[in-house]
This record gives C-alpha cells, structure tokens and sequence, in this order.
C-alpha cells in the first residue's frame, strides 16, 4: 500500500482505518447541530455513533491484525492474548454539544505494551501519532513534523490542562478544561502544554496519549490512580 504518513505498513493501515470511521463521523456531526434543542436525543444520537465507530472500525482493523483483541470503553474483546486495538472516542460530551473538540484515540498493543499509538480529530482532520521507539508526530494537510514537550518550567508561565472535580493544588499560570482527555494529552506531547491531571481515567481513552507523551520526550504516570502527564520539567 501507498504509505500516507511517516512509519510502518502496520501505522499507515490504522491510520487509514481511522479515515474511513472519521468519514462517516462527520456527517454525524453535521447532524447534530439539528438535536441541540434536546440533550437526550443528542446523547442517544452520539452514543449510536460512537458504536458505529467501534464497528466500522473493527472490521478494517481485522486486516492489520485479524487475530487481535479489541478494548473499548464499553467493549473487551479477548483475541490470541498477545495483539489488541484499543479504541476510545474522547470528548464524546462535546461532541453532544455540537463542540468540534472531539478525537478518536486508537492504539495497538502487543504483550501488555504499547506499540503504536493515534489521536485523530475529524473535524481538524489532524494526527497526532507515535511508534515505540521512533518518536511522536503530528500529521496535517499531508505534511509530517516531529513533536517535542515543551522546555517550560515556571509556575506563572505554564499551561497545564485539567480534567477533574476534585480540588488540587494552585498553581500559577493558566488552567484548561477541555474536555477530551487525548487531545489534552496530544497537545502536552506537542507542547501545546506543559501539563495535564486528570481524576482516573477508561485506560481506553488514554492509551494512545501515554505513548505519544513519552516518545515526545515527557513523563507520564497513573501512580494513584489519577492521571498526570507533564513535559519532564514541571513538578506537581
């Protein structure tokens, strides 16, 4: 096949299988501007799409790695207990919302560690995408630029993304909820920000996010529990 993106057959085909979904995402969110008069029949609208996701995309992904796994927030599926696709849609809120900051985070993991890892947004049909080993990227308008955290480590110049209802320590600089945890952790790998914390998390939705965290050059940890990916430098 004609590779699409920087790295393997294997990354390339995922991506691919990610387009395909995203086509159809799309139009489901053109659709939903027409249900904001009720929350509920938008909730039913956007968890109907979110099962769509994970069929039409299963069935691509059965071509990557047919005997492999499959873990969704809602869906574990148990394959030759070496491969499996983790697959999430983040921020689905916002998307009930008619809110564009959504992403699909996808990722393939072999013997209990991740190897290859994609947070698409399809509506900014942006890819943040890493490999085990070979670094973190961001793919746009058919170019490939590699990522990096950011260096940043004072107090009152750090952006440092939340997604938590519990009280946690002031820290100067600027605070961001928005709603779909990996996007947030997308943009710490990009450095876009310096940090994100998060209450637990569906390890689903954050599977993708961890390895392109750390191939970017950050640090990453569920130690408690809560979620905490920084750029290396910022202590919280």
């Amino acid at each position: 096949m004609d590779l699409l993106i920087k790295g393997s057959t294997e990354l390339n085909k995922m991506f691919a299988a990610l387009q395909n979904t995203a086509a159809g995402l799309r139009r489901d969110f053109g659709e939903i501007e027409d249900l904001q008069q009720s929350l509920k029949s938008a909730r039913d609208f956007v968890a109907k799409a979110a099962a769509r996701i994970e069929e039409s995309i299963l069935s691509d992904l059965q071509l990557v790695r047919p005997s492999a796994g499959l873990l969704t927030p809602d869906v574990s599926k148990h394959g030759d207990g070496r491969d499996e696709f983790v697959l999430a849609l983040s921020g689905a809120a916002n998307f009930v919302r008619g809110n564009s900051h959504f992403a699909i985070s996808l990722a393939l993991r072999t013997n209990g560690e991740t190897k290859i890892a994609l947070v698409y947004s399809p509506i900014e049909e942006k890819l943040y995408y890493a490999e085990n080993g070979t670094g973190a990227y961001v793919f746009s308008a058919y170019h490939s630029e590699k990522i990096r955290v950011s260096n940043l480590k004072t107090d009152e110049d750090l952006t440092i993304g939340y997604n938590t209802n519990g009280i946690r320590p002031i820290i100067a600089g600027t605070a961001r909820e928005t709603g779909c945890p990996a996007l947030d952790l997308a943009w710490v790998a990009a450095g876009k920000m310096d940090a994100f914390i998060s209450d637990p998390l569906d390890y689903a939705e954050i599977a993708a996010g961890e390895l392109l965290v750390r191939e970017a050059g950050g640090s990453f940890s569920m130690d408690t529990g809560d979620v905490v990916a920084t750029n290396g430098k910022v202590e919280l």
